[in-house]
């Protein structure tokens, strides 16, 4: 369980680049009801620090969503558009102590390394000593460095040798944006975030954060990665699988699928429960112990989009 006396801060940090759909709904709700459980504070925060790939409509839209859905959190909404002094300050800080580099690598010239476990190439270490002659910087890299071990809640031991499976990763990016990985970790920091509970496609991404924590001095989280919706084709349901929306229409219904999709077996009786009495239920009976460890499980079909691929419209 999380902490008691009320000092578990937990958080849901959606990306707007498009409506929740089912998989979002799980760690929406997942976080939720670790954080209630705990008697903790639940955050909000917009994460779109990749602004191009985000839109205001769906930040406006994600908001509606969760209030609809009864997920009332605590605070100010943050966005992490108004925090890019603080992802700056924090890439001085690693710069003035050495480390991270400049690196003029394309994604071109690191096209034939080796694959890190999320798919992204596991950086050889060319400008690691200094930036090849008649080259300048175009992104900023960390030094990755030692072996990672933490206690997933749910995914159990994890271990991850940084350099030979990750290897210096991207913090600030050729265009100028702030990576991800940086900005996740000043933000869990600013907000005092003790426990995060997030999708396990996130989970490949947790011994880099908990690596920048320990450099920039900050505490580390504890983590729970709930296991991810996929089709049936084993993609992660998105805009680009072509995952509907979550309906208005059926917030008890995705509720209790929501609840069933996380192991907790929700009453018989609850079917015919309004949404008040279903959270009520939800908190009261949260039971880490039993969601599934598996990290992808497949969504219910009502939430799944087409199964054939949109037909082309002719001309």
């Amino acid at each position: 369980m999380g902490m008691a006396g009320g000092h578990y801060v937990g958080r849901f940090a959606p990306s707007p680049t498009g409506p929740l759909h089912f998989g979002s709904m799980v760690a929406a709700i997942g976080s939720y009801i670790d954080a209630r459980a705990a008697g903790g504070r639940w955050l909000l925060r917009i994460e779109d620090v990749d602004a191009p790939r985000c839109s205001l409509q769906a930040e406006t839209d994600i908001i509606a969503t969760l209030e609809r859905f009864g997920l009332e959190w605590d605070g100010p909404i943050v966005c992490q558009r108004d925090r890019i002094a603080h992802y700056q300050q924090a890439l001085d800080r690693l710069r003035d102590c050495g480390a991270v580099f400049g690196c003029a690598c394309t994604r071109r010239e690191i096209a034939d390394s080796a694959l890190a476990r999320d798919g992204s190439r596991v950086y050889p270490g060319t400008c690691r000593d200094g930036l090849p002659p008649g080259r300048s910087a175009r992104a900023w890299r960390v030094r990755a460095a030692g072996d990672i071990r933490f206690i997933d809640r749910i995914q159990g031991a994890q271990h991850e040798a940084l350099e030979s499976e990750v290897g210096d990763f991207v913090l600030l990016r050729a265009d100028g944006l702030f990576a991800y990985q940086l900005a996740v970790v000043v933000d869990d920091a600013i907000d005092g975030i003790t426990d995060v509970v997030r999708g396990a496609d996130l989970l490949d991404s947790t011994a880099r954060q908990i690596h920048l924590q320990r450099l920039l001095g900050y505490p580390t989280p504890r983590y729970a990665h709930l296991p991810v919706a996929v089709n049936p084709a084993g993609e992660k349901l998105s805009k680009q699988t072509l995952a509907p929306a979550v309906s208005d229409d059926a917030v008890e219904a995705t509720w209790l699928a929501v609840l069933r999709f996380l192991g907790q077996n929700p009453d018989e009786a609850l079917a015919r429960a309004g949404l008040n009495e279903i959270r009520a239920w939800a908190v009261a009976n949260w039971s880490p112990a039993k969601v599934p460890a598996q990290r992808i499980e497949t969504a219910p079909k009502a939430y799944l989009g087409p199964t054939d691929p949109p037909e082309r419209e002719h001309d």
